[in-house]
């Protein structure tokens, strides 16, 4: 039986590529409410919340998997002087911690040096470069890049053959975190596109790099501090401060 895994799948960009996932016996999703939409019969919802401290599910599956997602992950814009402490915790073991958690219970599949294992993780362009009013949810990804950046490497070294696909967006249309709520039609060439480049087992995917974020990660490492001003003002003009 050959079985992909989706943690975050329910909506946005994590149920797209649970539904554009080709060749499986079985997908799940797992994720702490149902899917926004009806899913195929060989789509299967596990209810998990990221801030449980028992993992055991993820053994539990651990066999038959052979593709690894995780998209699940939240934040909101707002100074850091307005962030609760029970917050910065929260995001921390959701963006972060659960994911490096998850991870861990299939490092066996991926340090294998025979083995095909898929796997991709959404972080954010936020973990790469300054975001103020985004420190928080900004650090907690940026701590998911360096520890994907460096897993990597001791992939490469130990003689695996599979990798960590780190997927960097800026905002994504038709998700919860854009504001927009789940629009499918908005985020499917996004995930043919994390698919397509997860199964080839690359290392960093930057959706409209080109276009958008080389010019400004050569800003942010030309000037980190002009960049973070700049930033500031940006995300102060949009109107969506302190929003949920």
């Amino acid at each position: 039986m050959k079985s992909a895994l989706v943690v975050g799948g329910s909506n946005g960009i994590g149920l797209s590529i649970a539904l554009h996932l080709e060749g499986y016996d079985r997908v799940y999703i797992i994720d702490k409410q149902e899917p926004a939409c009806p899913v195929p019969a060989n789509v299967r919802y596990l209810p998990f919340d990221l801030l449980d401290k028992d993992y055991t599910l993820f053994d539990r599956l651990d066999e038959s998997i052979s593709t690894l997602v995780i998209t699940a992950g939240y934040g909101r814009l707002a100074l850091f002087s307005d962030v609760e402490e029970y917050e910065i915790e929260r995001l921390f073991m959701v963006n972060t911690i659960g994911v490096i958690r998850i991870l861990k219970h299939f490092y066996s599949k991926l340090h294998s040096a025979t083995d095909d294992f898929h796997c991709a993780v959404m972080v954010s362009i936020a973990g790469i470069v300054s975001s103020p009013f985004f420190s928080i949810y900004g650090a907690s990804k940026a701590a998911l890049h360096r520890f994907i950046e460096s897993v990597n490497v001791e992939l490469e070294k130990a003689g695996a053959k599979n990798r960590v696909l780190e997927v960097s967006p800026g905002s994504i249309k038709g998700t919860n975190f854009s504001g927009g709520g789940t629009d499918l039609t908005q985020t499917e060439e996004l995930a043919l596109r994390i698919i397509e480049r997860m199964m080839r087992k690359e290392l960093l995917y930057i959706p409209q790099y080109e276009e958008i974020f080389r010019s400004v990660i050569a800003r942010y490492r030309e000037d980190a501090h002009a960049f973070g001003l700049e930033s500031y003002e940006y995300k102060l003009k949009s109107g969506r401060i302190g929003s949920k």
